[in-house]
């Protein structure tokens, strides 16, 4: 797959300014969260999923599952910008009526895999569908991006013990690991370090990777098989609200939200105006 990485750039810092508008026209909090994966998912739908936005259920097609569904955002926004839907629909953002709630919905509209959000069943849902692949004899992928908050729930690692025992090496697991939960630091509230060890050893092939480095993501996410039959753990190291000065670090931001004047001031530091 041929990548643009000037484009990248353009398209990242695009999401990241519809995300500030989104979160201010309708009033939605979780803004820090879904700027740390921007580069996560561009470096993912441009870079690396065989997907066909006028073909939205190709049985073949690659699966990505967004298991941190409060970055719903982040998501609807790459969709309208890969022509799964028009842009417009995301001006509708939880207004009376609209496909676009908060948490995404099954099949609310083209590209949403499955309904997420409640916290640490995503990587379920992406073995059942590697499981299905092997079923099926199909060759498609299966993407899941998780929080770091997220590895507190137990069943998070019941199924990082099934995937390899699986071999489901066809499942790749992405954490956001910004370094924030809604209350405080993470590892100040579970211990998650060493975390990439940890995926290790529970049987995944593990990675630290600058998690907005969307050249070194997309290299780790097109790595194929070595015959292990181990599953892909990557734990993208990233900033909570990043791209926007004063929101970088700030946890404030997972529940604050921009007033005009902010979103003005963010698209400024994005170069969108």
């Amino acid at each position: 797959m041929n990548v643009d990485f000037v484009e990248l750039d353009h398209v990242a810092r695009g999401i990241r300014g519809k995300l500030v508008e989104m979160s201010h026209a309708a009033g939605t909090p979780h803004l820090g969260s879904s700027l740390s994966c921007v580069d996560i998912l561009v470096a993912a739908y441009w870079g690396v999923l065989r997907i066909d936005s006028q073909n939205p259920d190709d049985p073949e097609r690659d699966r990505f599952i967004l298991s941190k569904g409060h970055a719903a955002t982040t998501l609807y926004a790459t969709l309208a910008e890969r022509g799964f839907f028009p842009r417009a629909v995301l001006d509708t953002f939880t207004k009376s009526g609209s496909v676009l709630a908060e948490h995404p919905g099954p099949r609310c509209v083209p590209g949403i895999e499955a309904a997420t959000g409640s916290l640490g069943h995503g990587l379920s849902l992406g073995i059942g569908m590697a499981l299905a692949a092997r079923i099926q004899k199909r060759n498609y992928r299966v993407i899941v991006v998780m929080s770091d908050g997220e590895c507190n729930e137990g069943s998070v690692w019941e199924a990082a013990q099934f995937a390899p025992a699986q071999k489901l090496d066809q499942l790749a697991v992405v954490i956001d690991y910004n370094k924030w939960q809604a209350t405080g630091r993470s590892n100040e509230i579970m211990s998650l370090d060493p975390l990439r060890q940890k995926w290790e050893a529970f049987g995944w092939n593990s990675f630290d990777v600058d998690g907005h480095d969307r050249k070194a993501l997309i290299e780790i996410l097109q790595r194929t098989s070595d015959g292990s039959g181990k599953p892909l753990a990557i734990v993208a190291h990233t900033t909570k609200g990043k791209g926007i000065s004063f929101m970088e670090d700030d946890n404030n931001w997972h529940y604050r939200i921009p007033n005009a004047e902010e979103v003005l001031k963010a698209k400024r530091e994005l170069k969108l105006i």
